[in-house]
């Protein structure tokens, strides 16, 4: 049972997602561990935007012909990041379903609770023209944009390009990192008035949900550095800047809206974690 102790009123918080089409990366590849891990940080990083913690997450594999060892891989990954987020893989369900699946394909789903105690939600709510953009850094794609990485990279998976550590399809199976250890100290602070996971939609996309009416964001697309990979994705497909910002995080993996005269503060502090924190833009009147 979870110790509710240091709650006053504790709310739990829910989120169930997938990975995309990662998988299909993850097939041709036959390397199935990471996306395991993949769809457990991408859930964390779902609830703790509103100052969760996680408590348990649930999973769904469905496939067309079940293979043992690919399952066992993915299901290593998810403990792997379940033990690195604190929470527990209580259980889950496998499915065959040979006449909607072809005998390698399969799919992935994950639904994790948090908790949170009600004086202490993130919701945006606070937030004023003035507030700073502190982004987080990515290690790449994360879980989105992948139909069109495929479709640029297609055939091409093994190939590799400057500035990339490995292959393009090691790139694009790099674990969507959890930026749960990063946030957590900043839990309850009034310093941080609001946080946004950057998925499918990309930074002004997400960011926007957590913005009161009347307010707007100015980005400086310029003020942090790509991974390599996302002018490899833009060279090669010809991809047009409104679409890459769409798409893809473009190397920000989490925003956190902090009081401007907490900046400094917080930046150091997530400095001294070692974390790759960059001021990106700012909150203002629309």
């Amino acid at each position: 049972m979870p110790d509710f102790s240091e709650y006053e009123k504790p709310v739990l918080v829910s989120s169930i997602d997938g990975v995309g089409t990662k998988l299909k990366i993850a097939v041709e590849l036959g390397v199935y561990h990471t996306v395991g891990s993949c769809l457990v940080n991408h859930c964390v990083n779902d609830i703790l935007v509103c100052g969760a913690r996680p408590l348990f997450f649930l999973d769904y594999y469905a496939c067309g012909k079940l293979t043992p060892a690919h399952a066992a891989e993915v299901v290593k990954g998810m403990v792997r990041a379940c033990r690195e987020n604190g929470c527990a893989l209580i259980g889950g369900e496998t499915a065959e379903m040979p006449g909607l699946y072809q005998a390698d394909d399969f799919d992935l789903a994950g639904c994790i609770v948090g908790a949170v105690d009600h004086g202490r939600i993130v919701n945006g709510s606070s937030i004023q023209a003035g507030d700073v953009l502190l982004g987080i850094g990515s290690n790449g794609l994360h879980t989105n944009g992948y139909s069109l990485a495929r479709k640029v990279f297609e055939g091409r998976m093994e190939r590799t390009f400057p500035g990339l550590e490995g292959t393009v399809g090691e790139e694009l199976l790099k674990i969507h990192r959890s930026y749960l250890r990063t946030v957590e100290p900043f839990f309850g602070s009034p310093d941080v008035r609001g946080l946004a996971h950057i998925t499918g939609g990309g930074l002004t996309g997400n960011t926007m949900r957590i913005i009161p009416a009347g307010l707007k964001l100015h980005v400086d697309w310029s003020s942090w550095p790509e991974p390599p990979i996302f002018d490899i994705i833009r060279k090669e497909g010809d991809v047009p800047e409104e679409d890459m910002q769409r798409t893809f995080n473009l190397g920000i993996g989490l925003v956190m809206v902090v009081e401007k005269n907490a900046v400094n503060r917080v930046s150091d502090s997530l400095k001294s974690q070692g974390e790759n924190a960059y001021i990106i833009g700012n909150v203002c009147r629309a």
